[in-house]
C-alpha cells in the first residue's frame, strides 16, 4: 500500500472509500489480470488489534480510533439535541468497526426497492448474490451459501445473560428463531456474527486481504478525496489530499467507484459541483450539474438504550475490582485460542418483533448487550449490568446531508431528521414498552436487575416519550442520500450510475431507496456484489456507465 504517490497514474476503475462496498468493489474487479484497480481510503490499514478482537469494539468506541466520529445538526425531534455518528476510518469502513450482526431484512425489502422502479433489485436477484458473498459456517441452502469471502458464524463463547434473554423473549410470547436471515425474521434468537476463528471478519478480512497481493490492485491509504475530476460531465478521476497535507490524483479510464457511504458520498459530489444548484452556489461552488436529490432522503434507524444495574454479576462486561480477573484470563484465552468472553459482539442476542398484530414484517428490533451501554460506550460506567436496544426498522421521517462549507476536509452537515414524524414516535413508544416486557420475564426478573434512574421512573406513554426525546440516536445505519430510481430527485439509475455524468457511479448504502428491516452491512455488502455485475456487463459490451439524462 503507497501513501506517497508522486504522479497521477492511470487505471480502469477507482473506487472511492475502502469500507464495506469499496473493498468488494477493488476484490472483485481486480479478479480480472486485464483490468486495473486503484482503492483510495482517507483513514489507515486495519492494523490495530482492537479492530481484529471482536470485544475491542469497546475500547473502540471509547477511543475514537478508526472513526470519522461526525455529530449531526441540532435535531428538533430530539429537543435540539446533536446526535452522534460515528462511521469508520480504515480499511473496512464500518465494517471494521460494527457490532458484527449479520441481518439482510426480509424479502418485502427488496421488493419494495424494486416496486419503485429498480428492475433487478427484488429478492429473487439479491438472494444469489448474498448467498454468493458468504460462507455461512452452519452450512449452504436455499437462502444460505458456503465458500464466499464474508465469513458467517454462531458465537464461539456466548454468554448466559444472552441465554436468559432468549428464554425472556419466549416467556414473553415471542418464537424462538434459530436464524433471523432464514424463512422467517419474526422472534427472539442468537445473531450470526461476521467472525472468522474468533476474530471480527471485516469486508477489508474477508475480500480486500486475499486481494492485495495482485499487481492490478493499487490500495492508497490516508487518501482522503476531496474532489471528483470531471471533464465534460464526464468522471475522468480523482483528486485527494495525503496526510502531509500535499494533493495527488488518480486518474480512471473506465469508471469511478464512489463507495464513501451515506455522508461522504453526497459531500463529495456536492464538492465537486453535483447536486441542488442553489444550495452549491451559496458555498461558492461551481456548479456543474444540478442534481437535487444529492444530500436528500437521508434515513437512518432511530434507536433507545435501556439500562439495567446488575451488580455482582462478574459474567457480564463492567468495570469492577471483582471483574477485573475476569477479563485478564479473557485476554489470555483469546491470545491462546481465540475463544472466550473477548469474542463477544456484546449484542449477542436480539429479536425482531411486530408492534402491532396487523403489521405484516416485524417493525422494532431488539439488540441485548451483555453491558451497560452510555452514550454509545464513549463513557465509563462502573458496575455489572445489561442493556437492550430499541430499533425502528422502517422510519418514515427523512433527512439530509448538507455541506457544512466548502473546505473538503470539514465535516458534512447531517441531518437524520429522526422523530420528525407522528409515526415513528407512536411506533418507539410501542416497542419501548414491548422490550420492557420481554425483560420483565421470569428468566432475566430472577437476577434482580433494576434500571437505571434515567429510566425507572417513566411508565406512561407521554413520559416514555419524552424519554425517547431525550435519548434516541443512531445505531449506525445511515442510507438514502443518493437514492436509486427513476425520479427526478434520485440520484442513480437502476445500474448505480449517477444521473448525468458519465462513467460515474454511487455503490453504497446511500443508494437504498428505503432502509432494510435489520442491519446494514450485509446488505450493502450486496450492493456492491450486484454493481461488480452490472459494470462488467457494461465491460463486456464495450460502454462505460452512461448518462442518464433527466426529464
Amino acid at each position: 500500500m503507497d501513501t506517497h504517490d508522486a504522479y497521477a497514474p492511470l487505471f480502469d476503475y477507482v473506487v472511492v472509500g475502502a469500507g464495506s462496498a469499496g473493498c468488494v468493489l477493488a476484490a472483485r474487479l481486480s479478479e480480472d489480470p486485464s483490468v486495473t484497480v486503484a482503492l483510495l481510503e482517507a483513514g489507515p490499514p486495519d492494523a490495530s488489534v482492537l479492530l481484529h478482537c471482536p470485544a475491542g469494539l469497546a475500547l473502540l468506541a471509547k477511543t475514537g480510533q478508526a472513526n470519522w466520529a461526525y455529530d449531526t445538526v441540532p435535531q428538533a425531534g430530539l429537543g435540539g439535541r446533536r446526535g452522534y455518528q460515528p462511521r469508520g476510518k480504515v480499511l473496512g469502513g464500518s465494517s471494521s468497526v460494527n457490532a458484527m450482526i449479520y441481518a439482510r431484512g426480509v424479502p418485502s425489502d427488496y421488493a419494495h426497492w424494486a416496486a419503485q422502479g429498480n428492475p433487478g433489485w427484488g429478492w429473487d436477484d439479491l438472494l444469489p448474490l448474498f448467498r454468493r458473498a458468504e460462507h455461512n459456517e452452519r452450512g449452504a441452502d436455499g437462502l444460505h451459501g458456503t465458500g464466499g469471502p464474508l465469513n458467517v458464524a454462531d458465537l464461539r463463547s456466548p454468554n448466559p445473560f444472552a441465554r436468559a434473554f432468549i428464554e425472556a423473549g419466549v416467556q414473553a410470547g415471542l418464537p424462538e428463531n434459530p436464524d433471523f436471515n432464514g424463512p422467517s425474521q419474526e422472534g427472539v434468537g442468537w445473531y450470526q456474527v461476521t467472525h472468522r476463528n474468533g476474530e471480527r471478519c471485516s469486508a477489508a478480512k474477508g475480500y480486500l486481504g486475499p486481494a492485495l497481493g495482485r499487481p492490478n490492485l493499487k490500495v492508497i491509504t490516508g487518501a482522503h478525496a476531496t474532489r471528483l475530476l470531471l471533464e465534460s460531465r464526464r468522471a475522468t478521476g480523482v483528486e485527494y489530499r495525503r496526510p502531509d497535507g500535499s494533493t495527488a490524483r488518480a486518474l480512471a479510464r473506465r469508471e469511478v467507484l464512489l463507495a464513501s457511504g451515506a455522508f461522504g458520498s453526497p459531500q463529495l459530489l456536492m464538492l465537486s459541483g453535483v447536486g441542488p444548484g442553489a444550495h452549491l452556489r451559496e458555498l461558492g461552488i461551481p456548479l456543474v450539474h444540478d442534481l437535487p436529490g444529492v444530500g436528500e432522503s437521508l434515513h437512518d434507524h432511530p434507536d433507545v438504550v435501556q439500562v439495567v444495574d446488575l451488580p455482582g454479576a462478574t459474567e457480564l462486561f463492567g468495570l469492577s475490582f471483582a471483574g477485573v480477573p475476569r477479563l485478564l484470563r479473557g485476554v489470555g484465552e483469546w491470545r491462546r485460542s481465540r475463544t472466550g468472553p473477548l469474542t463477544t459482539n456484546f449484542a449477542e442476542a436480539g429479536a425482531f418483533l411486530r408492534t402491532r398484530p396487523e403489521s405484516a414484517e416485524p417493525d422494532v428490533q431488539l439488540h441485548f448487550v451483555i453491558g451497560k451501554l452510555v452514550d454509545h460506550g464513549r463513557k465509563t460506567v462502573f458496575g455489572h449490568g445489561y442493556s437492550c436496544h430499541v430499533c425502528l426498522l422502517r422510519p418514515a421521517s427523512r433527512g439530509r446531508v448538507r455541506l457544512a462549507s466548502a473546505d473538503p476536509l470539514a465535516a458534512p452537515a447531517i441531518d437524520p431528521a429522526f422523530l420528525a414524524e407522528r409515526e415513528d414516535v407512536d411506533a418507539m413508544v410501542r416497542g419501548f414498552k414491548a422490550m420492557r416486557h420481554v425483560l420483565a420475564q421470569p428468566a432475566l426478573a430472577r437476577f434482580g436487575g433494576r434500571e437505571t434512574a434515567a429510566s425507572a421512573a417513566v411508565q406512561t406513554d407521554a413520559q416514555i416519550e419524552t424519554f425517547l426525546r431525550e435519548r434516541v440516536d443512531t445505531i449506525y445505519h445511515p442510507v438514502g442520500s443518493c437514492r436509486m430510481g427513476p425520479g427526478a430527485n434520485d440520484v442513480v439509475d437502476a445500474s448505480l450510475r449517477v444521473k448525468g455524468i458519465d462513467a460515474l457511479r454511487v455503490v453504497d448504502a446511500s443508494i437504498m431507496p428505503r432502509i432494510v428491516g435489520g442491519n446494514t452491512n450485509a446488505p450493502t455488502i450486496v450492493i456492491a456484489e450486484k454493481a461488480v455485475e452490472m459494470i462488467r456487463a457494461d465491460a463486456r459490451a464495450g460502454r462505460s456507465a452512461a448518462a442518464v439524462s433527466l426529464q
